[in-house]
């Protein structure tokens, strides 16, 4: 069975910092990224990134986040820097099968950053 767990979820203050991360249990996605889903509101892309390493953002966080992967550990990393409120959020990972498109989900990780 596949799975994705996150971690490096907290709190922080605004302006602050924090690396998510996401271990998958196999190695054949081609796709690996982050979304979030704040209270009330669609989950949403913040960033994706393909095995040759492709990257796509969403507008709100250009400049301010960065996706990165380690194809020989299953590894996704999201630094996030100069994090604002509205980044307040839970965010999961996502990856997509190459040969499937079959897309998995973690469980989700808790962001919270205070004013």
């Amino acid at each position: 069975q596949v799975q994705l767990v996150e971690s490096g979820g907290g709190l922080v203050q605004a302006g602050g910092s924090l690396r998510l991360s996401c271990a998958a249990s196999r190695s054949f996605f081609n796709s690996m990224g982050w979304y979030r889903q704040a209270p009330g509101k669609q989950r949403e892309l913040v960033a994706r990134i393909l095995r040759g390493g492709n990257t796509d953002y969403a507008d709100s966080v250009k400049g301010r986040f960065t996706i990165s992967r380690d194809n020989a550990k299953n590894m996704a990393y999201l630094q996030m820097n100069s994090l604002k409120p509205e980044d307040t959020a839970v965010y999961y990972c996502n990856a997509i099968e190459s040969v499937t498109q079959r897309a998995y989900w973690g469980q989700g990780t808790q962001v919270t950053v205070s004013s």
